[in-house]
């Protein structure tokens, strides 16, 4: 198998659904394979992880797209956000975000957070045998948490959650049209609604992080355009949903699969960090993304690479790389210096990681602690249709309440 098949092969719904044994398959091919001109397959970790970190490989952009190709406007929101830009735009923005959205501010979060988790909990324990942990706990508790972040009124929250979860089709690169159709459609809803909500924390600023990214990016050298603005609170409306949420699925059905990492989170032998980073590496919420050569004479990982050339570095599969970790198919939450990609690296790092690593840290332990005999569905759970974004759409359980 070589690397174009082991592509094809991921783009199949077999391949969606179990792409484990094709990692397998293009790590036997090297870190860094050639999928076809101008394409590379990049599965290794120490190759993922050097392409990441270096500025002279970007996300593709809207100079990527295929000449002719129609512009979508939620492909064409997120193009000027953080997550699509390159230097020099890129360091500008992530400079007033990061000034922002700071560690301070998500730990003041904590306590909400907490009160959120027990909330959820108690409507799942109240929704009735077997009862969907997406639905009634894992979908929720991101949308609170980042509403109660930006400063989105609490009327408006049931109001996000289907338009954030239609417009992450922007960021799959096999979104059929219906998908892309409902995503446009999302991005020009929340465009309207975050727009108005702009022109009222200018208003009337309050203690949230709409009214913070406005001062920062007022007091800028190099300020925010009212564009980029907007695209960047919706990203991080969008980031901050929908990866969380697919974290809390991916770790909810380990516990629910393996009662010995229930057993040693209960028990405290192994630490809620340490649970959560070893689900970020074993069932990474994204999966993949890409990069393009912004430059020339460039190379991955010893591998020359020329200009305009695009990689796509499977985040998942550098996760179970055998040449980074013992047993990269064995869940162990008490692995040592595991650090897994699935939030990045580089300029581009996830902002919200520690957002998302602090709503696992409360919710996995509180889980196990209010359900003591939470088990799996007969009914069984089902997979969302996704290559870059891997998670649960239904996690049947029953609580034992």
């Amino acid at each position: 198998m070589d690397a174009q098949a082991v592509t094809q092969a991921l783009l199949t719904p077999d391949g969606r659904a179990d792409p484990y044994p094709l990692y397998a398959e293009a790590h036997r091919l090297g870190p860094v394979s050639a999928i076809s001109d101008g394409w590379y397959l990049v599965p290794g970790y120490a190759a993922a992880s050097q392409l990441l970190r270096n500025p002279a490989f970007g996300p593709p952009g809207p100079q990527a797209r295929t000449p002719g190709q129609p512009e979508r406007p939620a492909l064409a929101l997120m193009s000027l956000s953080v997550l699509e830009s390159s230097p020099p735009g890129h360091g500008r923005m992530r400079s007033v975000l990061s000034s922002s959205f700071t560690p301070r501010r998500v730990a003041a979060l904590e306590p909400a957070i907490t009160s959120a988790v027990d909330t959820l909990l108690g409507r799942l324990a109240g929704a009735g045998e077997p009862a969907d942990f997406m639905e009634e706990f894992a979908y929720l508790l991101p949308v609170t948490v980042i509403c109660e972040l930006l400063g989105v009124p609490h009327a408006d929250r049931d109001w996000f959650r289907p338009l954030a979860r239609d417009l992450t089709a922007a960021l799959e690169p096999l979104a059929g049209t219906p998908a892309l159709d409902a995503a446009d459609t999302a991005a020009g809803e929340l465009a309207a609604y975050f727009t108005r909500l702009i022109a009222g924390r200018r208003a009337a600023p309050r203690d949230d992080l709409i009214s913070a990214l406005i001062t920062a990016s007022d007091a800028a050298d190099a300020p925010l355009s009212g564009p980029e603005l907007l695209a960047n609170l919706i990203l991080l409306l969008v980031a901050g949903f929908e990866t969380t949420t697919d974290l809390l699925g991916n770790g909810t059905a380990i516990l629910l699969d393996q009662p010995q990492a229930a057993a040693a989170l209960r028990s405290g032998t192994v630490t809620t960090a340490g649970f959560a980073d070893e689900v970020l590496r074993y069932e990474s919420p994204v999966q993949l993304t890409t990069r393009m050569a912004l430059a020339g004479d460039l190379a991955i990982h010893g591998t020359p690479v020329p200009c305009g050339s695009q990689a796509i570095v499977l985040l998942g599969a550098a996760n179970r790389d055998p040449a980074r970790y013992r047993r990269p198919d064995t869940f162990d939450p008490a692995r040592k210096d595991s650090k897994p990609l699935s939030f990045g690296a580089g300029a581009h790092f996830c902002l919200g990681n520690s957002l998302a690593r602090l709503e696992a840290a409360i919710a996995f332990p509180r889980i196990l602690a209010r359900f003591p005999r939470l088990a799996a569905a007969p009914s069984g759970r089902t997979r969302r249709d996704r290559i870059a974004l891997r998670g649960y759409h239904t996690l049947p359980v029953i609580t034992g309440i």
